[in-house]
């Protein structure tokens, strides 16, 4: 129960300073000293990102039985591993989630969509990092040429979305971004 000194002095938890230790290409590093719910003080790292969009991008009507969607299986090397995923990729500075969406779609698959729809935005581990994604459902693609980065390697799979969640399932597909996007089109918008 709050009583009325709670209410009149309550703390409000969040960032007393901040101090950056490390700049990159995708991420910086900070050291960050905050205040907790309770009113103590202790430093946190924290990994910095500007944030992305994902698509799960279906070459069928999603409403139809069974739609195909596209997959693509790329490279990664913090998993020593290729990795089935939806497209995706790092939101420029200023750019809005949806042109990224969009942007990312295209330079991944070599697909336009004629229907992007946001879904979900989703924080990928909080616990240290403010990175957020973006998910999106694009349907009504115009196939087209793929503009890969030279760090993409990249291959396009389409598979149909009955395929898609047995992925998930059996943990063929263990990439966190693909698997919300995939389950969350299946269970909220096809």
């Amino acid at each position: 129960m709050m009583t009325d000194q709670n209410r009149a002095g309550a703390i409000e938890p969040g960032q007393v300073s901040t101090r950056r230790a490390y700049t990159g290409r995708v991420i910086s590093l900070d050291l960050d000293t905050v205040r907790y719910p309770d009113g103590s003080v202790g430093e946190l790292e924290m990994v910095r990102h500007p944030g992305a969009s994902a698509i799960v991008p279906f070459l069928s009507d999603p409403t139809g039985p069974d739609p195909q969607l596209m997959l693509i299986k790329q490279y990664r090397y913090a998993a020593l591993d290729f990795l089935y995923e939806i497209p995706a990729g790092r939101l420029e500075d200023g750019e809005a989630p949806e042109v990224c969406a969009a942007r990312e779609l295209h330079e991944e698959t070599g697909c336009t969509a004629g229907v992007l729809e946001h879904m979900h935005t989703m924080f990928t581990t909080p616990g240290f990092t403010d990175e957020k994604i973006h998910l999106f459902l694009a349907y009504d693609l115009t196939r087209g040429e793929a503009q890969m980065e030279a760090d993409e390697f990249i291959s396009v799979e389409i598979v149909p979305l009955s395929q898609a969640l047995e992925m998930v399932r059996n943990g063929r597909i263990k990439d966190a971004k693909t698997a919300l996007g995939i389950l969350y089109a299946a269970g909220f918008r096809v």
